[in-house]
This record gives structure tokens, C-alpha cells and sequence, in this order.
């Protein structure tokens, strides 16, 4: 029986990007070796300090959420490609047919699993694969300084197909000043933001 390391599972609303406001389930896995500064979730980085779960549990769980209005299931992290997923896209398959699989990573592993939408977040600090900048509906990029609006321009000339968003850098004026100016005089670019943090649920 094939386990992957929990960080947590909660059923909840989607706060950001293009499925914000919708009922989701999160999958949190652990263990990532990115490193972004501003993260908010660094509880989840070591790997070891989480329980492994078995796959087939945790889609069981997936399919409950669906059954309490639950509309996808989303795999986070962490990095969540920092393991191979297939096992467990088949075993969601099997136990929750109809119940959407979103991914959100940053790209920097090899490709896994099956899903029905990725949102990619790239960093400047260890950029994504081409194959996930190919593959991604949805990119992105939080915005703290001007150097990342540059960064997120580089990203989404390498990823036409997707959906481009800026995402202010929680609590960062400056982030919030350039990407509302950004997207106002940009208009294949959309605003993000951690709505889930301003109502002040998980």
C-alpha cells in the first residue's frame, strides 16, 4: 500500500486565482526544498515531520469532501512533485470518478499524476521545468518588487496557453501598488489575491 507525508486535509474554499470562491478539499503534503522566503506555510518543508498516510485513505477522504459539496480536490504542499503522484491520481480515479484533481506547485520536479488543472507559482530562485510552464493552466506569480514583475513576464512568454495572474505578496504594499498598476495597464493579466486570508478562513 503506497503512503504519501500529510501535512493536513481540510475542506474549504479555493482563496486564490481563477477557482477562488469555490468549495474545495486540500490534500497539504510535505516536505519542500524550495525555500521561498515568504512563505506561508514552512511548517510543511520537512518531510519527515509529517505522518505518511496511505493513498487509498486519503481518497476516501476526497471522495467524503465531494459528497459535502466539495467541487475538486486540490494537492498542495509544500511541493507536492517533490513525489510521484501517479498512484495516487489512479487511486483518486477509482474512489472519486467524477471529483476534479487541481495541482498547485512551483515546478521545479518532473511532472506526475493526472489532473484536470495545475496552477504553477514560479520563483525566480529555482524556475520551473518547460515541461510544467508547457503543461500549467493557470500562472502565478507573486509580485514584492519590480524585479518579479519582470520574472513573471519571462514566465508567461513561456506558457501562452495559460491564464496569467499576479498575486500581491501578503502584506507587501509595494506588491499590492505593482500588480494592481500592472494588471490595470495589461489586460491579458488578471489580479489575485489570498481572499481565504482576509475572511480569515483556512
Amino acid at each position: 500500500m503506497s503512503s504519501l507525508p500529510v501535512v493536513e486535509t481540510f475542506h474549504s474554499l479555493q482563496g486564490e486565482g481563477l477557482h477562488a470562491g469555490r468549495s474545495a478539499f486540500f490534500i497539504r503534503l510535505g516536505g519542500c526544498t524550495v525555500g521561498c522566503s515568504w512563505c506561508d506555510t514552512k511548517h510543511s518543508w520537512p518531510q519527515t515531520a509529517h505522518p505518511a498516510l496511505e493513498t487509498q485513505a486519503l481518497a476516501a477522504e476526497a471522495a467524503a469532501a465531494q459528497q459535502q459539496g466539495a467541487a475538486f480536490v486540490v494537492i498542495t504542499g509544500g511541493e507536492p512533485l517533490h513525489h510521484n503522484l501517479d498512484g495516487f491520481c489512479q487511486t483518486l480515479t477509482e474512489m472519486a470518478p467524477t471529483l476534479p484533481r487541481h495541482l498547485e506547485t512551483s515546478g521545479v520536479d518532473p511532472f506526475s499524476g493526472s489532473f484536470s488543472w495545475i496552477t504553477l507559482s514560479p520563483k525566480a530562485h529555482k524556475p520551473p521545468t518547460q515541461e510544467l510552464l508547457a503543461r500549467c493552466n493557470e500562472l502565478k506569480a507573486v509580485v514584492h518588487g519590480p524585479e518579479d514583475l519582470a520574472f513573471a513576464e519571462a514566465m508567461a512568454a513561456q506558457a501562452p496557453q495559460a491564464q496569467w495572474l499576479l498575486q500581491p505578496g501578503w502584506d507587501s504594499p509595494q506588491g499590492q501598488q505593482l500588480a494592481v498598476e500592472f494588471v490595470r495597464n495589461h489586460p491579458l493579466w488578471r489580479l489575485s489575491l489570498q481572499s481565504h486570508k482576509w475572511l480569515g478562513v483556512r
